[in-house]
């Protein structure tokens, strides 16, 4: 049990316990059971402004109930127009990745989301299935299409809520057979594949008939990512009608673009059933086009400049369903079109990069609104808008820390810049916890690593651009090695490749020596003005894969897609000069000599290409060293850990699917507990595991901890620190227990672990609401273990805490008692 009195008591099998009343234990074992850590639970710390939504849904009769779905926090609801948020997926989805909600317009409690973003970037998560609540989002049911990958729309009969259509896009990193639209007629419990082209292009938007709902519009699309380049776009694909329900369909054209079809999208109005809107990248012809006769002819309406920007990324039209001639457009900006869409004017949104929209067909002055800063309701058709800043779902590269007290966490936030968050209040703010976030130069893809011995400077990277910030000023310093922006390129014709997560590394011997990498390691001494290239070329550089990203129509160069590039350095605390090096397109290096002499040292099982996402050199031995390296990127799914021994000679698989960690889950990043050598930390796609021998067996250390990938992991002062891509910061206090937790422990009838040192803090907890950065009382941390013997646990009799210095009894308030001598606040 753990519990915070002025101090906590954590009991045996790690599970909750009240004070009082009998606790019943499961019988001891010697195995490392999930339940035995059940008292050890993760808690969010910010940042609580949004990211990424790219589903918005909600019902007419229900004017202030909305919902999300988020592109790695799952789905979330509110009752109160967008005042606040509670996730409501938790516990019942098998990924965080939102494609595509719809409320049944015949029953408000009926919800349909298919899984799995459709604005495939290169940190797109998958898709699981697809999954219907009976109970307007309290609880929840898989009910199929697991294999679709990601989902661009779900499409609900408006009179029969168990009649539902689905556009499944596919694998957004390989062909796969279960791309196309579904139908099912018995609330998901079958489904028929109703239209299908290849195993390459997919489904991306449904649309009914307003009128005839046995009359479906779908849009098909070729989309598909590789860890160099975006493909969007065929010769087949476009826009299908079918007339009876998805028996039988038929590819429209009559004016649409025959060429080379991209990602397109549909809107209908009940105001004029016959109108159709396509709105469609093509060579040649992308723009909006019209149908005023249910698809039998169209004309090009609008080809804009911004109405396609980035199609793959957005591409999203939406019609008034009270007045036909007003239509909006989802891109870049936010556009509205009062003529047909015929012109387009800007509308102002509380962030950029919209993804998608819901009308109220009663009110169309309310509606819901989602972009890369999360979701926003407005009540008066855009003129104000409700705050991002109550939804937890930032999507993180990466977690750094500080040596203040209390500590800080740093990274870059996707499309939200920089952000620095403090593990536990470091003062009052007035506006609570949001008073507490900074941003400490960089920009969205991070890292920010403060400087060790002084927290006021912090080395941060944008996109290959280093830059030194000094929170006392507020100002930052910002350099190109190379002076090259990675905009634009081809990455072959850059002297420098850096991609836009380049990582950042301060020496744990010298904090003056930062280290930064393209293809290339460089280092600085003085904060960045002058830079050192210690290495050759550490990566594979295979010249079909030096290719300007985005075909076969539109060019997307904004460096994500920059491969061979080096993505992880890490200098080992044990041994000055021996530098660690991991390039994306799947090579390890290693030099002894501080850059002098480097040997190629990659795993020789390990296959190619994939992207080595984090290096751990062991805190414990200079010769020892961890791996993840993730390859979902090419569509492959395994486990990858390896560890080494002998400085990179020779490497052991650490996942072999069948101990512990599933076959399909890729891996994103290990760690080594600095106080006991051999006990791992690793996060997954899906989670986190540990590993008492060393990482011969894994087990689940998931928790409360929600389905999201782990970006990356830091142990610091026996907490672990985690960033999270859609879930935010989360923090798994004092992990002191599991230095001591082994078989013996778990034979034992009860056993007293041994406290880590408390460190006193006096602070106020704030407001605990679900979107809440939470905070545990102020106090120490007493952990025990209770073996099977059911144990009856007596009250013990009131008494003071003198760490709160309040009428307490265990931290419970008591009303009544006198104040004792001696008692300090």
């Amino acid at each position: 049990m753990r519990r915070t009195l002025p101090f906590v008591l954590m009991a045996g099998t790690l599970i909750t316990a009240p004070l009082t009343g009998q606790i019943d234990r499961p019988a001891s074992t010697t195995r490392y059971e999930p339940s035995r850590f059940e008292a050890l639970q993760y808690r969010m710390v910010g940042p609580t402004q949004g990211g990424r939504v790219t589903a918005v849904a909600g019902h007419r009769s229900h004017p202030g109930t909305f919902y999300l779905g988020a592109t790695g926090g799952g789905i979330w609801k509110t009752t109160d127009y967008g005042q606040t948020w509670a996730n409501v997926s938790d516990g019942y989805f098998e990924t965080p990745s939102i494609g595509a909600i719809r409320v049944a317009d015949s029953d408000r409690n009926v919800v349909w989301v298919g899984t799995g973003s459709d604005g495939i970037r290169s940190n797109v998560i998958t898709g699981r299935g697809v999954y219907r609540s009976s109970d307007a989002g309290a609880t929840w049911q898989l009910v199929g299409l697991r294999e679709a990958g990601q989902i661009g729309a779900v499409l609900v009969h408006p009179r029969n809520p168990d009649v539902a259509y689905v556009a499944a896009l596919g694998h957004p990193f390989g062909r796969n057979p279960d791309r196309g639209v579904y139908r099912t007629t018995d609330g998901g419990q079958t489904w028929a594949h109703v239209l299908f082209l290849s195993d390459s292009t997919g489904a991306i938007d449904l649309e009914f008939a307003p009128d005839d709902p046995r009359q479906i519009y779908a849009a098909m699309w070729r989309g598909e990512r590789k860890p160099w380049t975006i493909i969007s776009g065929a010769r087949e694909g476009g826009i299908y009608r079918s007339p009876d329900g998805g028996d039988t369909w038929t590819k429209l054209g009559g004016g649409l673009p025959t060429g080379l079809i991209g990602k397109s999208d549909l809107a209908v109005s009940p105001a004029d059933p016959g109108r159709l809107y396509v709105l469609i990248e093509a060579e040649p012809g992308s723009g909006l086009y019209r149908s005023d006769d249910r698809g039998a002819s169209f004309h090009l309406v609008s080809d804009q400049r911004g109405l396609l920007d980035r199609p793959f990324y957005y591409t999203n039209v939406d019609a008034d369903p009270t007045n036909a001639d007003v239509v909006y457009v989802n891109s870049t900006r936010f556009y509205r079109s009062t003529d047909g869409g015929a012109t387009f004017r800007r509308l102002q949104t509380p962030h950029g990069d919209n993804h998608d929209m819901w009308i109220n067909a009663d009110d169309p002055r309310l509606f819901i609104q989602a972009n890369d800063g999360g979701a926003n309701v407005t009540t008066n058709g855009g003129e104000t808008w409700s705050s991002q800043m109550n939804q937890p779902t930032a999507e993180l590269y990466q977690v750094n820390v500080d040596d203040q007290y209390p500590y800080w966490l740093y990274a870059g936030q996707q499309d939200d810049g920089t952000v620095a968050v403090p593990s536990l209040p470091p003062y009052q703010a007035v506006v609570g916890a949001a008073g507490w976030w900074i941003a400490v130069g960089g920009c969205e893809t991070g890292p920010a690593v403060p400087k060790p011995g002084d927290h006021n400077i912090v080395f941060a990277n944008c996109k290959g651009r280093f830059g030194r910030f000094d929170k006392r000023t507020g100002q930052e310093q910002q350099f190109y090695v190379g002076a090259q922006n990675l905009y634009g390129h081809n990455p072959k014709d850059l002297n420098y490749r850096f991609q836009r997560v380049s990582p950042i590394e301060v020496s744990p011997h010298d904090a003056n020596v930062v280290y930064h990498a393209s293809q290339y390691v460089h280092v600085t001494r003085d904060g960045g003005v002058t830079w050192e290239t210690i290495s050759p070329d550490l990566t594979a550089f295979e010249p079909d894969k030096q290719v300007a990203s985005g075909q076969p129509i539109t060019r997307d160069i904004t460096g994500e897609e920059h491969y061979s590039a080096i993505y992880a350095v890490r200098e080992s605390p044990r041994e000055r000069g021996l530098i660690w090096v991991g390039s994306n397109d799947g090579l390890v290096h290693v030099t002894r000599d501080g850059g002098e002499t480097w040997a190629d040292v990659t795993p020789p099982g390990l296959p190619p290409n994939g992207r080595v996402q984090h290096i751990e050199p062991s805190p414990h031995r200079p010769g020892k060293a961890y791996v993840a390296v993730y390859r979902y990127l090419l569509d492959d799914w395994s486990p990858y850990f390896y560890r080494t021994t002998d400085y990179g000679q020779s490497w052991t698989l650490l996942t072999t699917g069948t101990n512990g960690i599933p076959a399909d889950y890729p891996t994103r990043v290990v760690r080594e507990d600095p106080d006991r050598e051999g006990l791992l930390y690793a996060g997954t796609e899906f989670g986190m595991f540990v590993s008492f021998d060393d990482g011969a067996q894994w087990h689940q250390l998931q928790q409360n901890l929600p389905v999201v990938p782990i970006t990356d992991i830091k142990v610091h002062r026996k907490d672990l620190a985690l960033s999270t891509m859609g879930r935010s910061f989360w923090i798994l206090d004092d992990v002191s227990p599991l230095h001591e937790l082994d078989v013996g422990v778990l034979r034992a009838a009860v056993h007293l672990f041994q406290p880590r040192d408390a460190i006193r803090y006096r602070y106020r907890r704030g407001s605990r609401g679900p979107a809440s950065p939470s905070f545990p009382p102020a106090g120490a941390t007493i952990t025990y273990y209770l073996g099977s013997e059911a144990v009856r646990i007596r009250a013990p009799q009131t008494r003071w805490s003198k760490v709160c210095g309040r009428q307490s009894w265990w931290g419970r308030s008591t009303p009544g008692c006198r104040r004792p001598r001696g008692c300090t606040a």
